[in-house]
């Protein structure tokens, strides 16, 4: 009964994950609840996931690096991609793809994507290239570039300390670096001779054709005896009916309405809403309607007001809550016009769609605002890039600091998690980054996904459920005849392709670490059983996790695909044979750097 309850929720698990109602924090607490409700778990049990210390480095790791982004020290590395884009297109994708692997290996890829989007938009403006042609290499590099070291993902993190509490010896920091290397040779060459040639070139339009809301901007002149007069802007029934005012043209006056306007005789108001509806509400309103007016861009912002588009990042407070929720226009002191996710533009009753990480906003406000969202750490602003200003003597102490604690970990003079709990606290002390600041660059729900789980995993061992067992020994009884009909150790290589294929596909409705966590407890019982080096089995998952290209879902690829306005196809076309050929490289050196016949738990390297 355990053993169907537990599998039962790793289903229920699976499909949430999919589903992407809840968020992947709730959804973790949730099986927590679970878990300890039916008695599978103590709670102390169910929470040690979270006492784990590879914790302690993941957060520490996330304040280092708001640290470099605070600073400008990753600004001033791109900074020569700018240089090379007089050179051509081939010269700064190779230079590109370089620098941000080679800065994802030391950092969270998602964050070295998110910061990398805005000056390689700047870079293609000024290679007159198209953005497309660019930001799927940046995605994808900073992918390959977490595969080189222990704290490139997060899911590397995640496996270590899995592994670490089933008794195994943790992964070092540089222990996968050789195999990363290879895999990061072969992703690059394989865009600059493949990839290049089969991503799109979506050339940028005018942002109010892009977003498909020029349909649904009209203007309405408010008339004698409209009972709007006299009503408060934001709380007239327009708003009630979920039309969006977003101008008011008063007499000579144009501007943005806020929560004392009120509504007066012969105003003009741009709405956004859809035509037919404004038409039902006419005579009952006292409006006349401008649906013939055709509105752009020159028409939504003066010297004063101004449109611009900005994208939902990882650390992000909105993501998860709607715009409503956020009070986006009073805290912001900016009108969201459209949102665009995932190819489709979502332009009605955007108040109520809970926002996501990737999502672009295209908003509208006050020209004097801008300098205070340059400084948000909600989102990139994604018009014309302004880096912030590079503060060299406290970027310097962040890299010393980050430096050091690599350095101190790898030869062991410090437990890793000592190290950067260190360097954080460092960065925090020398003024590089202020408290509040460090907890905004630390991604929770992240957190709360692996300690939670590790936990899950826990529940699926042979001291509590033994669901890990049950499923290894029906993979095995599939598998034997197999293993024993082909010659040496072939047919333990096809069960380890399934399993990494297994944890491919996964990663496309979870996240890289969630799915590695789901395989993992079954990969080592199975390797177990087998009586095979569980370490093998261990690292394949680890690579597995992060060698997937073929669809968007990777957060990486999700930050991209607005800022690109790529189309799903256009991911598959790029990625499927980077994917194909990745997992062959991984498959070729994994015997050779971890041989299947050595001892479980030792590490080779």
């Amino acid at each position: 009964m355990q053993i169907a309850i537990v599998l039962g929720l790793l289903l229920v698990a699976i499909v949430l994950f999919a589903m992407e109602k809840l968020s992947v924090d709730i959804i973790t607490l949730l099986l927590l609840i679970a878990l300890v409700v039916t008695g599978i778990l103590k709670p102390d049990e169910a929470f040690a996931g979270f006492s784990n210390d590879i914790i302690i480095i993941l957060a520490a790791i996330f304040v280092v690096s708001g640290g470099l982004q605070r600073t400008g020290v990753l600004d001033a590395l791109g900074r020569p991609l700018q240089r090379l884009a007089a050179r051509g297109s081939n010269p700064l994708l190779l230079a590109m793809m370089s620098l941000v692997s080679s800065v994802s290996a030391f950092m969270n890829n998602t964050t070295v994507t998110a910061i990398f989007i805005p000056p390689v938009m700047g870079v293609a403006r000024q290679a007159k290239l198209s953005a497309s042609k660019l930001l799927i290499p940046v995605a994808f590099a900073s992918i390959l570039g977490g595969t080189c070291t222990l704290i490139g993902t997060s899911t590397n993190v995640a496996v270590s300390g899995y592994i670490s509490r089933a008794g195994m010896t943790p992964v070092s920091f540089f222990e996968i670096t050789p195999v990363g290397l290879v895999i990061v040779f072969v992703g690059i060459a394989y865009m600059m001779l493949i990839g290049r040639r089969l991503l799109p070139d979506h050339r940028d339009e005018n942002l109010t054709e892009e977003y498909e809301i020029r349909e649904y901007l009209c203007e309405i002149v408010v008339t004698a005896g409209s009972h709007l007069i006299g009503q408060k802007i934001f709380e007239s029934d327009l708003s009630k009916m979920e039309f969006r005012i977003l101008e008011v043209i008063r007499g000579e006056a144009k501007f943005l309405p806020d929560a004392k306007t009120e509504i007066e005789l012969n105003d003009i108001l741009l709405v956004e809403g859809k035509v037919e509806d404004l038409i039902k509400v006419k005579e009952a309103a006292g409006i006349e309607i401008h649906a013939e007016v055709k509105l752009g861009d020159r028409d939504l912002q003066t010297d004063q007001i101004k449109i611009l588009e900005v994208l939902v990042i990882p650390q992000s407070d909105l993501i998860g809550q709607t715009l409503k929720e956020a009070n986006f226009r009073l805290q912001y002191g900016m009108t969201a016009l459209a949102i665009y996710r995932h190819g489709q533009s979502l332009r009605e009753k955007i108040g109520r769609i809970k926002l996501r990480l990737g999502d672009l906003l295209l908003i509208q406000g006050p020209a004097d605002r801008l300098d205070e969202l340059r400084h948000q750490t909600d989102f990139w602003i994604m018009g014309e890039y302004t880096p912030p200003v590079y503060r060299k003597s406290k970027g310097l102490y962040t890299v010393a600091f980050f430096v050091s604690a690599i350095i101190l970990g790898t030869i062991g003079i410090l437990p890793l998690s000592i190290a950067f709990l260190c360097a954080a606290v460092a960065t925090i002390l020398a003024g590089c980054i202020t408290v509040d600041e460090a907890y905004e660059f630390i991604d929770w729900r992240l957190i709360i996904l692996i300690g939670g789980m590790t936990a899950f995993g826990t529940a699926m061992d042979d001291r509590h459920t033994g669901a890990a067992a049950f499923l290894a020994k029906r993979i095995v009884d599939v598998l034997n005849p197999l293993v024993s009909a082909l010659p040496g150790d072939y047919g333990l290589m096809v069960i380890l392709l399934g399993f990494f294929l297994l944890t491919v596909l996964l990663t496309q409705p979870m996240s890289n670490a969630a799915a590695a966590l789901v395989v993992l407890p079954v990969a080592l019982e199975t390797a177990q059983t087998l009586g095979v080096n569980e370490r093998t089995f261990a690292i394949a998952i680890m690579l597995a996790a992060s060698v997937s290209f073929i669809t968007p879902f990777e957060p990486s690829c999700i930050l991209v695909y607005g800022p690109g306005k790529y189309k799903f196809i256009d991911f598959i076309k790029t990625g499927l044979l980077l994917t194909i050929i990745l997992i062959i490289v991984a498959l070729f050196l994994l015997p050779v750097f971890w041989p299947l016949h050595t001892m479980p738990g030792h590490s080779v390297g």
